[in-house]
This record gives structure tokens, C-alpha cells and sequence, in this order.
């Protein structure tokens, strides 16, 4: 179907744009279920290599080097092959990624070949979340309402199935190489089949005056104030999402005296929470705009956090579990959607911020840890709501500026 008659049919009930929409949802729940489906064997893996707890944290390091290289290169690429191609390719990479640790951990373990598998998932899924962030933006842009949110509640139930498919595997005692390698060739066969609904994301962009073509213009981005605002909007709740996701459960053991399952159920409670807010976050969006809601999304995750540290009792401190994970839930993806507000600039921008967010993931669990050692975990958490404030002082930047092509 031609650029053309895609425009002609109201945006809303266009059949294009829908299977677009359901296909750029799949994709971002194939990702999160990628990832999942290899952290639910982490303690299986751990046990045939026989590594400590700090030998498995250089181990993932692998996976996070691998997505800081992919995110450093995934405008330059993305751009080469073409938004589309890229979630092809880079879909299916992290697949591969995936295939071949389970292969080397079941037929021929070794921490260091284990590690470069890892870099290739985590470099593969970096550039993916790129693209389809990118992707999802345009499809946003034409339906003419606000969908990133859910796109990211995709990514939230592909971790959930994800995890529950690794828990059945180990709970039936299926092989960890036969899991990921069964997977990974499942993913592969739905990347090949979705993609073919997709529709072009961006559209090219010839330099204008005082710009510089290729890839000094993408680099550009790092010198635009409104991306580095939205990159410190996604920095702040990024990492007060990811310190829930990785301290959030032991604080309610170590703080209220849960027990451990009683501290997981809280993490469901809290994942739950964010997962919700992603689903129903859009109507607010379309009703509101992005600043306000950013803000009072801003100001729950705050009033969340205060409860965890502070509440005099455990089923308050849930409440506040509740609070964090709604407030927690809006900020990426509209951070993501607004820094893709250009179409002519979308994959250097979202690129650009989404390197900027990740950081949040790879400085902020040993950040509250080392505090958390220290002054003890509900108290480290006062740093988050530091960064949860920054997020706030910054929303207004997500605006859509006036004068913008539409794609």
C-alpha cells in the first residue's frame, strides 16, 4: 500500500496503521521476552559454571557492555539500514545472542565465550530499542493518539511471560540449552513474520543551513538543550524504576522484616503497578499533555518513595510500592516518544536519550548498594528521590514544539 493511500482513510480505523500498531507491540514484548527468558536461568547458569555471585556480576556485565556498544552505534546504523531492516536484523541478533548461550552453557561451558554471547544479546536488543522506540513514535504520530506507553507495557508482558516460561522450563527440569535455543528460533520465526506489517518510521532528512550531513549531524543531538532535558527526564525515572526492579524486594525483607516471598510479592505488587499505569497512561496523556502528567507522575513516584523509606509500617510501604510503580511507569516512554517528536531527527535523538537513560541501569544498582551497605536500603533510596525531582524540574521539555513536520 502506497505513502498515499495510507493518508486517505481516517487514522484511527485504518487497517495499515492498526496491524502497524499490534506489530510494533509485538516486537517490543519479543524483546522484554528475550531478556527475561535468560534472567530466569541466571541461577541455573550460575550452577554449571560454578562462579561466585561476583564472578556472575562481571557475567552480565557482558550483556551491558554489549548494549552501551550498541546504543553508541545504533543511530549510524539504524540510519544505514533503515529503521524497518534495523528491528529485523537486530531483533533476530539478540535471538542469536540468546541461542548461543544457551549452546555454550549446556554443550561447552566457558565464563569468557558465555560472556561474548551475552555482548551480542545485549549490543543486538540496544539497537533494537532503538529502532522500535523510533518505530513506535511514527506509528503514534499517524494514528494521532498517545501509544508509546502501551508499546512499553508490551515490553513489561513479554518480561512476564518470559519469566514464567523460564520458570516452567526449570521447574520441569528442561535443559537450559534446549530452553534458550527453542526461544531464541521462536523468536527469530515471529521477528521474520511481524516486520512484514511494519511501515516506513522516518523520513529523510537533507541538511538545512549550518548543518552537517551524516554522521556529524546525528551526533548533533548531544549539542541540543530540549534532547539533554529529555535525557535527564528519562535518566530520573529510569533509575527510579531500576532500583525497584533490583533493591525494591530485599528493602521490604531487610526493612520490614518481610520474608522472602513476602519481598517478591511486593516487587509483583509494584511491577504490576507500573505495568497498569503503562496500559491506561495513555488516555491521561491524550486528555492532559505530557507535562502535567509527567510531572504528577513525578510527584506519586515521590510520595511512593517517601513511604517505602519512611512508613511506620509494611502494608503502608506497600502503598507506597503501588504509588512508585504507577509514577514510575510514564516517564521512558514519553521521554522516548518526545524525543522522537522530529521525524526527520527521530533515530539520532531517541539514540541519544535512550544512551543517556541506560546509564540509570548500569550506575544505579551497585550505586544503592554501595549506599545501601552503608546507611541501609530504604535510606539509600533518598538518592532516587533526588533524581525523581530532577525528572520533575525537567518535564517541561517533553512539549512538542510548534512548527514540527508530521510524519
Amino acid at each position: 500500500m502506497t505513502e498515499s493511500s495510507l493518508r486517505e482513510r481516517p487514522p484511527r480505523t485504518d487497517p495499515v496503521l492498526a496491524r502497524w500498531r499490534n506489530a510494533v507491540f509485538t516486537i517490543f514484548a519479543l524483546s522484554g521476552f528475550v531478556f527475561a527468558n535468560w534472567a530466569a536461568r541466571v541461577p541455573n547458569i550460575r550452577d554449571i559454571l560454578g562462579a561466585s555471585t561476583q564472578e556472575m556480576g562481571v557475567l552480565i556485565l557482558g550483556m551491558a557492555g554489549g548494549a552501551i556498544l550498541g546504543l553508541v552505534a545504533s543511530s549510524h546504523v539504524i540510519t544505514h539500514l533503515g529503521v524497518n531492516r534495523a528491528i529485523r536484523w537486530f531483533l533476530a541478533t539478540a535471538a542469536v545472542g540468546l541461542i548461543g548461550a544457551g549452546l555454550i552453557a549446556g554443550f561447552a561451558p566457558d565464563f569468557w565465550l558465555l560472556f561474548v554471547a551475552l555482548m551480542v544479546a545485549g549490543g543486538g536488543n540496544a539497537i533494537l530499542d532503538v529502532a522500535m522506540n523510533v518505530a513506535g513514535a511514527a506509528n503514534e504520530r499517524r494514528i494521532g493518539r498517545t501509544l508509546m506507553p502501551m508499546y512499553h507495557a508490551g515490553f513489561s508482558v513479554g518480561t512476564m511471560l518470559g519469566a514464567g516460561t523460564g520458570a516452567l522450563t526449570e521447574q520441569l527440569g528442561v535443559p537450559v540449552e534446549w530452553h534458550l535455543v527453542v526461544v531464541g528460533a521462536a523468536v527469530i520465526a515471529v521477528d521474520l513474520w511481524v516486520v512484514r506489517y511494519l511501515q516506513p518510521a522516518e523520513e529523510p532528512h537533507e541538511a538545512g543551513p549550518g548543518e552537517s550531513a551524516g554522521w556529524r549531524g546525528r551526533l548533533s543531538a548531544w549539542r541540543d538543550p530540549r534532547i539533554i532535558l529529555i535525557g535527564l527526564i528519562i535518566l530520573g525515572m529510569a533509575f527510579t524504576e531500576g532500583s525497584a526492579n533490583d533493591w525494591l524486594g530485599l528493602a521490604m525483607v531487610d526493612g520490614y522484616g518481610l520474608t522472602n516471598p513476602g519481598g517478591a510479592a511486593v516487587f509483583a505488587v509494584f511491577v504490576t503497578a507500573m505495568t497498569a499505569g503503562r496500559l491506561f497512561g495513555g488516555a491521561a496523556l491524550d486528555r492532559f499533555g505530557r507535562v502535567p502528567v509527567l510531572a504528577g507522575s513525578a510527584v506519586l513516584a515521590f510520595a511512593g518513595l517517601l513511604l517505602v523509606i519512611i512508613g511506620p509500617t509494611a502494608p503502608i510501604a506497600i502503598a507506597g510500592a503501588v504509588l512508585w510503580g504507577v509514577g514510575a511507569s510514564l516517564g521512558f516512554p514519553v521521554g522516548m516518544s518526545a524525543a522522537a517528536d522530529d521525524p526527520r531527527r527521530a533515530t539520532a535523538n531517541v539514540a541519544a536519550v535512550a544512551t543517556i537513560g541506560y546509564m540509570a541501569f548500569l550506575v544505579g544498582p551497585p550505586l544503592i548498594g554501595v549506599l545501601g551497605e552503608e546507611v541501609g536500603l530504604r535510606n539509600a533510596f533518598l538518592v532516587v528521590l533526588v533524581l525523581v525531582a530532577v525528572a520533575a524540574i525537567c518535564s517541561p521539555a517533553a512539549r512538542r514544539p510548534k512548527g514540527l513536520p508530521e510524519s
